[in-house]
């Protein structure tokens, strides 16, 4: 694995938490695509340990069916406060900020520190755009686009925007996370290969539904996808390779849909 794809040094995990003591709520913000998956364990509990209040923020609503969304909540609410939002239609947002003062218990509050945290890409920035009314955090598809600790103000709230963080995990599941730039991908083509095959055993029509094509292979929808874009190298190959980079942006930005349920992870949903 090579530096970019390293989780965060010590000395950053460091001035991670040092800024996050200073949160009274901490918004964890996971993609409704895969919720499961983008919560972080080791980090939910030490907050715990430190005695924070913890929200859990189910971003990107816009691209799963309500009554999973629904399913997740009550789920996930067995443990902390949770809520769905989608920082692209700026939908459950007041919400969010009435659960803030909520989950404090306190009438009156003078101000209300909340830390904003989760992997790369997964719509921190967007959310403390919209929380702040304007925007002042860096959004965008790529991961990384926050490199240091940010504080934002609105009212009584006054917002802290951190770095991406995550474990040490291997490449492949940063890249179905979303939480690396496609540019700096070694490989693209075995990233792309990999990640097709995940989608497709979560949704194996997926590929057609979103490019009118399909493969049994992922290389032969590879080469199908870079005819079919126009993507050709000197000699009529086709370019593999762009076509593995359309594959990972097209996840990243949501353009490729698939979702998981509690129930992939053996989880049991009452209702």
């Amino acid at each position: 694995m090579s530096k970019e794809y390293r989780p965060l040094t010590r000395g950053a995990w460091k001035k991670f938490w040092k800024a996050v003591r200073r949160a009274d709520v901490v918004l964890e913000v996971l993609d409704a695509r895969d919720p499961m998956a983008f919560r972080i364990p080791e980090v939910e509990k030490r907050l715990t340990e430190l005695g924070k209040k913890v929200i859990l923020v189910i971003n990107k609503a816009d691209l799963v069916p309500k009554n999973v969304l629904e399913k997740w909540k009550r789920v996930f609410e067995k443990e902390y406060p949770t809520i769905f939002v989608s920082t692209r239609y700026r939908l459950g947002t007041g919400k969010l900020r009435k659960l803030i003062f909520k989950v404090l218990g306190r009438k009156m509050v003078d101000e209300v520190k909340v830390a904003v945290v989760g992997y790369p890409n997964v719509g921190k920035s967007a959310l403390i755009n919209i929380l702040k009314g304007a925007h002042s955090a860096p959004t965008g598809a790529k991961p990384g686009l926050t490199r240091a600790i940010q504080m934002v103000r609105r009212g009584r709230l006054k917002i802290l925007d951190t770095p991406g963080v995550f474990p040490y995990e291997e490449a492949s599941e940063l890249v179905y996370k979303g939480a690396i730039r496609v540019e700096i991908l070694d490989d693209p083509i075995l990233h792309a290969i990999d990640l097709i095959k995940k989608l497709k055993e979560i949704k194996p029509n997926v590929l057609l539904e979103t490019y009118g094509i399909d493969d049994d292979d992922p290389a032969n929808f590879l080469e199908k996808l870079a005819f079919k874009r126009g993507k050709i190298l000197k000699g009529g190959k086709p370019d593999i390779a762009e076509a593995a980079r359309i594959i990972l942006r097209d996840w990243q930005v949501g353009k490729i849909v698939v979702w998981r349920e509690p129930k992939d992870y053996g989880i049991e949903d009452n209702l």
